[in-house]
């Protein structure tokens, strides 16, 4: 099959302080944490979620010593240190009248809790709160950031800068299957080595067959060409367009932004004069993800996430299967376009394989784009834009001014699925460089999962919804709090026989965004018979997820294990509970306890 593209350093320890209702619960787990939240003063304790801090800001009622005199606020912060074990410094005056009192380098989390705590108790103190990090949340300075839509526009753009400060795609590389790359200001400093897998001269148009230069000669047809009543086509820059689109130079002074520009892009090529062969792109992707390519030296920038903006008619074949689902089995993750035929996505290829995220385009209304496929085996939707109604609904990025062979660098409006793809790429990538344990089935998962719903319509099939950056890479990234935190219960609570399910809650609290996408529950039963038992995990909003069915050849007795739930479409903060019920007569156990981990 011949496929073508489908569009034309601080000085302190930094104490992590994540807290909704009250800092302290923090820094707190299980029971403890929900305790301390019920009892709190909210005014005494507020902060925004997933900031951090090295000091303490202490607000003092008007009447108390502490707020008028330097020396009563520096000794009741040694007080109050003491007393809790730890060293406080207070540091200044701020110009509201509170202290500022700084905590000690080797602070630990529990310490601060009891540093918060006798704060909290002191009936002189009006609030506590941390003295939070801020970072600048500017717009890129990127010249023509302003035409991207896509990537910020509330009603249609994919949120990318709310994912900025979380990842920007450093450490990973993506593998742009496509027509290779012609040189970009812009884009340089975030090239590394490529391939040239055109085996075919004439398609490869650049004098030779494969070789280790990627550069993109030109694509340009004369009419009937490539197959009889095609006009003359110009050359597309396909590739180079769409790896800007993934990883633009950013905060340059100008051009554009990248969605994930802190990644790099590796130009495999692939596409050439009227297209480019399956046996080509199976070997490209083959190598791309690190696997042996006979004849081509062995990869040294293997991707962990592969864009394929390109497709053909035909279902996906076995050929191209296998290389995908190898590469996959590698640890890559393969992103593809569902096409440009306004038709079912299941009818082209390599939009219907398995084991890709294929993707369809949605304009600036957020609706599906007119031209874009659709159907079951599309996963998620993102900007693709529309140049018909006006230019600048399209996607805007690097190109090349050259009509046959390469001139000036330019920029213009492209639209398609194959504008829509690098998107997704681009996110993957950001995804992977806040978690590089993802795996790429919980990259696809967590990108549906956090989706949106579309702001317009879409007939046929848009997948999941509008893919949404800030809250995916928020929810991977374990919501922008301290990571691998455990809240735990261990309150025993007896099992009915054949009764009514119990609940045992935990109440989390000081995490922002969503629960990840590995959210970890451990669980420890006794109990006579196994068998009998349904286990739920009960997120705060009453989703329930199963954990363990009922099973009549399960003779066993107790459960301890650990299970992993995709909990990215949920709050993290809230009280989640474990459910369990004994179905069935004659066993009796308790739950011993429980925990989950971030």
């Amino acid at each position: 099959m011949r496929i073508t593209p489908t569009s034309p350093t601080l000085r302190r320890k930094l104490v992590s302080v994540a807290a909704a209702s009250t800092f302290s619960a923090a820094l707190l787990t299980g029971a403890t944490a929900a305790t301390a939240v019920a009892q709190a003063d909210p005014a005494l304790t507020e902060a925004a979620p997933g900031t951090t801090a090295e000091r303490l800001i202490v607000g003092y009622k008007s009447g108390a010593e502490e707020a008028r005199s330097n020396r009563a606020a520096s000794a009741d912060a040694a007080a109050k240190g003491e007393k809790a074990g730890e060293r406080l410094d207070f540091e200044r005056r701020l110009g509201t009248g509170a202290a500022l009192v700084g905590l000690a380098e080797d602070t630990t989390r529990a310490g601060v809790a009891d540093v918060i705590a006798e704060y909290e108790a002191d009936p002189q103190v009006a609030y506590v709160v941390p003295d939070r990090l801020n970072k600048p949340l500017a717009t890129p300075n990127d010249t023509d950031y302003g035409k991207q839509w896509d990537l910020f526009e509330a009603t249609a753009g994919m949120n990318v800068p709310g994912a900025w400060d979380v990842a920007t795609g450093s450490g990973v590389t993506v593998a742009v299957i496509d027509t290779g790359y012609v040189a970009h200001s812009d884009l340089a400093a975030n090239i590394v080595g490529g391939y040239d897998f055109i085996s075919d001269a004439t398609v490869a148009n650049d004098g030779g067959g494969r070789d280790s230069n990627p550069a993109d000669p030109g694509d340009w047809t004369a009419a009937n060409e490539c197959q009889a009543g095609d006009p003359a086509y110009g050359s597309s820059w396909h590739g180079t367009h769409v790896a800007g689109t993934i990883a633009a130079v950013t905060n340059n002074g100008k051009g554009v932004a990248g969605v994930a520009y802190g990644a790099k892009v590796s130009p495999l090529r692939v596409l050439g004069k009227c297209g480019g062969y399956d046996s080509d792109i199976i070997d490209a992707i083959t190598w791309a993800s690190g696997g042996t390519v006979s004849g081509v030296p062995a990869n040294t920038n293997v991707a962990k996430v592969i864009n394929m903006s390109l497709g053909g008619g035909g279902s996906c074949t076995t050929a191209t299967q296998n290389a995908i689902n190898a590469a996959v089995s590698r640890g890559t993750t393969v992103v593809v376009a569902a096409g440009n035929s306004n038709a079912n996505a299941a009818n082209y290829s390599p939009a219907s394989c398995a084991n890709v995220i294929s993707v369809a385009a949605t304009n600036r209304s957020g609706a599906r784009a007119y031209y874009s496929n659709y159907g079951t085996v599309v996963d998620i939707a993102a900007p693709g834009g529309e140049t018909r109604t006006t230019t600048a609904n399209g996607i805007y990025s690097t190109l090349n001014s050259g009509t046959q062979a390469p001139g000036a660098e330019s920029y213009a409006y492209y639209q398609g699925t194959s504008m829509a793809a690098p998107h997704i790429a681009g996110l993957a990538a950001l995804m992977k460089s806040a978690n590089s344990a993802l795996t790429p089935a919980q990259i696809e998962s967590a990108i549906k999962t956090n989706s949106r719903a579309l702001p317009g319509a879409c007939s046929g099939g848009c997948g999941a919804g509008l893919a949404d950056a800030a809250r995916t890479v928020q929810a991977v990234s374990g919501g922008g709090s301290t990571g691998g935190a455990t809240y735990s219960s261990t309150t025993a609570v007896s099992i009915p026989d054949a009764g009514t399910a119990i609940e045992s809650p935990i109440t989390v609290s000081g995490r922002s965004g969503n629960a990840p996408s590995t959210l970890q529950v451990g669980v420890d039963i006794t109990h006579t018979y196994r068998g009998d038992l349904v286990i739920d995990l009960v997120a705060p909003d009453g989703s329930a997820y199963r954990l363990k069915s009922a099973s009549s050849s399960d003779s066993a007795d107790n459960v301890v294990a650990t299970y992993t739930v995709n909990a990215s479409a949920e709050t993290a903060n809230g009280t989640w509970k474990l459910r369990v019920q004994d179905l069935y007569a004659q066993d009796t156990g308790r739950l011993n306890g429980w925990k989950l981990t971030f």
